[in-house]
């Protein structure tokens, strides 16, 4: 039987294989433990990161409108707008010898004369509608006194003649062309009503003329009418 002191050197000895053991063990694990944890390549693997999502930038594209559109957007509803204003709606008393309608309607002057001062003054005299009209450098003007009986007028102002017309064919041939155009959606009358002159201004606005609201020259011109 081994003594108390053999008895315990032999365990401080089996106590120390065990410890060296123990840390060789632990030596070895470590690097494989690492191993794991390097990338294919042998650099440390990065922890992934969650790439932020980048919005989207909404952008704004700012079309340019094509002719149509702008000519659209220049006329009223469904008119058409001009795409040229014909040469003699812009100094048709140049082209046609007639006064302008400010000068027309200069020399009208609403005057009241009797039968006989309308003859000696102009030659051509004219009923139509209910009431007298002279002629007057290319405009047709209400001969007021002439015949009592006859007065009654849509419009007590000048206007332009073309083609030896009377008044009520030339109002009649502008209600048609703007008809056609879109402007005026009455009937052809041949009067100058309301609705005619609302029509009329409508378009010598969109076609950059003097604004009269009565069938004078330029209107007539742009019109094609002649």
């Amino acid at each position: 039987m081994l003594s108390a002191r053999a008895r315990s050197n032999f365990m401080e000895r089996n106590m120390r294989s065990v410890v060296v053991l123990a840390s060789c063990l632990l030596i070895a694990a470590v690097p494989v433990s690492r191993a794991q944890q390097l990338s294919p390549k042998g650099t440390p693997a990065a922890p992934e990161k969650t790439q932020p999502q980048r919005k989207k930038k909404t952008r704004l594209i700012h079309a340019q409108p094509d002719a149509d559109s702008r000519l659209a957007v220049q006329g009223r509803g469904s008119r058409s707008t001009p795409k040229r204003i014909p040469e003699q709606a812009l100094n048709p008393q140049l082209n046609q010898g007639y006064p302008s309608y400010s000068e027309a309607l200069r020399r009208y002057g609403h005057a009241r004369h009797d039968r006989g001062w309308w003859k000696r003054h102009f030659t051509t005299i004219v009923l139509v509608r209910g009431g007298y009209y002279y002629w007057d450098a290319g405009y047709w003007c209400p001969a007021w006194g002439y015949d009592p009986g006859y007065e009654y007028y849509d419009y007590d102002g000048p206007i332009y003649t073309y083609g030896n017309l009377l008044p009520d064919q030339v109002i009649a041939n502008v209600q048609r062309a703007l008809q056609q155009l879109g402007y005026y959606g009455g009937g052809i009358s041949g009067a100058l009503s309301g609705a005619t002159r609302s029509a009329i201004a409508a378009y010598q606005e969109d076609y950059g003329l003097e604004v009269t609201a009565v069938v004078d020259a330029a209107t007539v011109a742009a019109l094609g009418l002649i």
